[in-house]
């Protein structure tokens, strides 16, 4: 075919066509007898190489993640939160740190003591070369400390974006989500509560009824971390628990900063949360009320009470005093006084029989003289409380308190051995030897000797290990108590009853999850997979579910943009025809 000569001055690129080749209208009118061919996926295959990565892959998803949680129960829920939705996106959630990829470490700022530990976690983590991600209250606090310095950090309000920080910290990069919550402006409780999330006892389920609170104690920095008081409404709060009872959970604590300042930033209380709550609960499961400063609660007295009386309540509050000390109390912004105090516990041992509370107590704050200390003791050795928390003071970097002349640390050590004397002075379930209790089990001791139950006032019954009783209402006779707790035999004639109305999660499970994934996946999930309800959760099902709705999700928008590039080049030609046509 004649051709233009290489040795030839070209003055356009189209002087190379000859007047043999083809031009562009008869291009054009030949296109229209091209057919497009598909190339079809073998979709199967395609899911099947990626469920196998290479060995040194380093794909999101298919880790090995260990969670470690230091202090309140509001951080056990976050960490079960967070364990959840790892696992619901295919990672597995292992108690052994050594198999572990990455290691999610979820801290607490109340003490130094519980930060050291913290803090010795991460040293050890970067030694054995693990990924590392942090979370909880010290790095939403403090995250400029040095030694979180190029450390991905998930904030106390992002923990439904764990899935995000762990996938991006696999990849070697560093995140950080520390904002807050906001609807219109307005702070909100936190991440929503119908999550997926593995519960550490399938029997109990922790829910958060608010964050923050409004005290501006001294000495505390979880108020730098959690911040100011931000309520969850009632209705998702009574559709969590309804939850929790479907999925065989017979115990809910509520948690929060402060349970008794619970609704004052959206125009509610926590008496009508718990009456609605205890609407729900069904017959011999339980609800235990959790931490509640003197202030809030004095309002609601009556009608506390009342709820504490419910056979569905056990009647047992945690009532932090600190000290009895009213000069020290001032000092620490407490916003109330020891008569205060004495005004609450005295009503509720009248108002309700036989309860069960709970303090804690600061030794050797800032100021604290030999009076004040006396004072303290004195208040213990009065109510001869059943549950003491004897806390050494520990100045927290930031905070007032730690800005004042302090205790000399030999002083606070001896003034906490000296109330821990008093503490275990008495034996306070002495009298109930020979009673008939109803009680509910929940989990295994620690020496794995017994099963742990509680009976109406919170207190802590062992009982001998039998399969049947677990998760449920056991009658027994008291026969011997010590300490922390009392020792109880089954009555052979009594009724075993099942508070719970559907089966427990096995330990381990996701709870909310099958749900979760039908909504995302839709009819497509059953057409694929013909999977029942109560199938066992594995990472292998949740990958390949993610993978074909992504598969889904991508194809139909490339169809759609084909279909129109195609239909463009359809009118395209038929005008090039028809002017064609018309010359």
């Amino acid at each position: 075919m004649p051709s233009a000569s290489c040795d030839a001055l070209l003055d356009d690129i189209e002087d190379i066509v000859s007047q043999e080749d083809s031009k562009p209208q008869d291009r054009h009118f030949s296109r229209k007898h091209v057919v497009p061919k598909a190339r079809r996926r073998n979709t199967q295959k395609y899911l099947q190489e990626e469920n196998c990565p290479p060995s040194d892959s380093t794909i999101p998803g298919i880790q090995k993640i260990w969670i470690r949680t230091w202090g309140c129960s509001h951080n056990n829920s976050d960490g079960e939160y967070m364990a959840g939705q790892l696992a619901a996106y295919g990672y597995t959630i292992t108690e052994n740190a050594s198999d572990a990829d990455l290691w999610l470490l979820n801290s607490c700022t109340v003490k130094n003591p519980a930060e050291d530990h913290f803090r010795n976690s991460i040293k050890k983590a970067q030694e054995e070369n693990k990924k590392v991600v942090l979370a909880g209250c010290v790095p939403q606090a403090q995250p400029r400390q040095d030694y979180l310095k190029g450390l991905s950090i998930i904030g106390v309000q992002q923990i439904d974006r764990v899935v995000e920080v762990v996938e991006e910290t696999i990849k070697g990069h560093s995140v950080r989500l520390l904002g807050q919550k906001k609807d219109n402006g307005k702070r909100l409780g936190g991440a929503r509560l119908d999550l997926p999330k593995i519960r550490k006892n399938p029997l109990i389920e922790i829910i958060s009824i608010n964050t923050g609170c409004l005290n501006a104690c001294t000495y505390c920095k979880t108020k730098h971390a959690r911040g100011n008081l931000a309520s969850y409404p009632i209705d998702e709060l009574v559709d969590r628990a309804k939850q929790s009872f479907q999925e065989g959970v017979c115990e809910i604590w509520l948690t929060s900063e402060d349970t008794g300042a619970y609704g004052r930033d959206i125009g509610t209380n926590l008496p009508t949360l718990l009456w609605k709550l205890v609407e729900v609960i069904p017959e011999g499961a339980m609800l235990r009320v959790g931490m509640t400063n003197p202030p809030y609660i004095l309002e609601h007295l009556e009608e506390m009470a009342k709820i504490l009386n419910h056979p569905r309540v056990y009647a047992f509050l945690h009532i932090p005093v600190q000290s009895a000390s009213d000069s020290v109390l001032m000092e620490m912004r407490r916003e109330y006084c020891v008569a205060d105090f004495k005004r609450v516990v005295d009503f509720l041992k009248e108002k309700v029989p036989g309860i069960t509370i709970a303090t804690d107590i600061i030794c050797g704050f800032p100021g604290e003289t030999d009076q004040d200390f006396q004072e303290t003791v004195k208040l213990v050795e009065e109510y001869k409380f059943p549950s003491l928390f004897i806390n050494q003071f520990y100045p927290r970097p930031g905070t007032p308190a730690a800005k004042i002349e302090q205790v000399p640390a030999q002083v606070k050590k001896q003034r906490t051995k000296d109330l821990s004397r008093v503490f275990h002075s008495y034996n306070p379930y002495d009298h109930k030897i020979g009673e008939r209790q109803q009680v509910l089990v929940t989990e295994e001791s620690f020496d794995s000797k017994f099963y742990v139950a509680h009976n109406r006032f919170y207190e802590q019954v062992l009982i001998p290990k039998n399969s049947s009783f677990m998760g449920k209402m056991v009658e027994v006779d008291i026969y011997e108590a010590g300490k922390h707790f009392m020792k109880g035999q089954p009555v052979s004639a009594a009724r075993v009853y099942t508070p719970s109305i559907s089966k427990p999660l096995a330990k381990g499970e996701v709870s909310g999850l099958t749900k979760e994934f039908r909504n995302q996946l839709g009819n497509h999930q059953g057409a694929v997979f013909h999977t029942p309800a109560a199938a066992p959760h594995t990472p292998e099902s949740s990958r390949m579910a993610l993978q074909i709705q992504r598969l889904h999700q991508g194809w139909t928008p490339r169809m759609s943009v084909g279909m129109a590039l195609f239909a463009l080049l359809f009118a395209f030609l038929v005008k090039v025809y028809n002017w064609n046509t018309s010359k």
